[in-house]
């Protein structure tokens, strides 16, 4: 059996790194641009990659927050799909899963 409260902490604590992650994110995209042309098109291009990779934190914080309410909600593990148990070892690999391995083939 799966310890939950343990689980739920651990996913509080990936949640709170994840925030500080698009904290850090969103400062570096509110950098002002270099005066050089040159220098403004490396910025630009690697604005493009900070926001593809803030956009997949927010992903990840918005799928853990709904692992969380599941565990809250005692739905923790049930496949939204067909209501069987997930998994314990998938459930252990992507802890925020929602569904079992059939219903997500």
């Amino acid at each position: 059996m799966m310890d939950l409260v343990q689980l739920r902490q651990d996913l509080v604590e990936q949640l709170a790194e994840l925030g500080h992650r698009v904290d850090d994110f969103e400062h570096d995209l509110r950098e002002p641009l270099e005066a050089d042309f040159a220098e403004q098109a490396t910025q630009m291009e690697g604005s493009e990659v900070t926001s593809a990779l803030e956009h997949t934190a927010i992903l990840q914080a918005q799928q853990i927050k709904a692992a969380i309410d599941r565990i809250d909600a005692g739905s923790y593990g049930e496949c939204v799909n067909c209501g069987n148990q997930i998994n314990p070892e998938r459930l252990r690999v992507r802890p925020h899963a929602t569904r079992c391995v059939d219903c997500a083939a």
